[in-house]
């Protein structure tokens, strides 16, 4: 099956924000689980077998399940912690997104491509649905990653940026321009279409 069509089939006839979420990262990540020889939990940011993955996608349980704790680097690690500390409850499903995103996040792509998202303004919702007190502190809309890192790295006192302020930084289009592109959903479907 084509990532698109993984997510199709994780979906079904529900139509609710988080399923969609979720199924966005499980797509890609069960296609690059299958590319790598990797389990899907490696590549989806998750341990073992989620309870609430099963709940909400049990025709999936055999290809959610499997693979043990994972590893993660201290970089992820912390990003975790970050999504944790602003999590708006500390909810089953803000935990599993914090694990997912975090390793997610260590992927090449704007965030949003990296989760499957459709575009980044799927992102912000997200954010602002289940980690309201965090999303709340990027004021000036910086890019997601960039936004991270640069909380950790000033919660861990490095030195993130040589400029004084955004303002004034030559890499200011790096954190704060526009987010487009295509989804790695569409494009991977695209790729999978025969050639007319």
């Amino acid at each position: 099956m084509t990532p698109d069509e993984t997510y199709r089939w994780l979906v079904g006839d529900v139509r609710s924000f988080p399923v969609h979420v979720l199924a966005s990262i499980l797509a890609l990540s069960l296609a690059e689980a299958d590319a790598e020889g990797r389990a899907v939990n490696e590549t989806a940011g998750y341990d073992g077998a989620p309870v609430l993955l099963l709940q909400w996608f049990p025709h999936a349980a055999a290809k959610l399940s499997g693979g043990g704790v994972l590893v993660r680097a201290e970089d992820e690690a912390c990003l975790v912690d970050l999504l944790l500390r602003g999590a708006n409850t500390g909810s089953e499903l803000e935990r599993l997104l914090a694990g997912m995103i975090a390793r997610r996040a260590q992927r090449p792509n704007h965030l949003w491509q990296d989760l499957g998202l459709r575009n980044r303004s799927e992102l912000s919702t997200l954010m602002d649905d289940y980690f309201a007190p965090l999303a709340r502190r990027n004021i000036s809309d910086m890019k997601w990653k960039k936004f991270f890192f640069r909380l950790i790295c000033r919660d861990a006192s490095y030195t993130l940026c040589t400029a004084p302020s955004c303002g004034e930084c030559s890499d200011y289009d790096n954190c704060f321009n526009e987010e487009t592109g295509e989804s790695l959903l569409a494009h991977l479907r695209r790729a999978a279409e025969p050639a007319a």
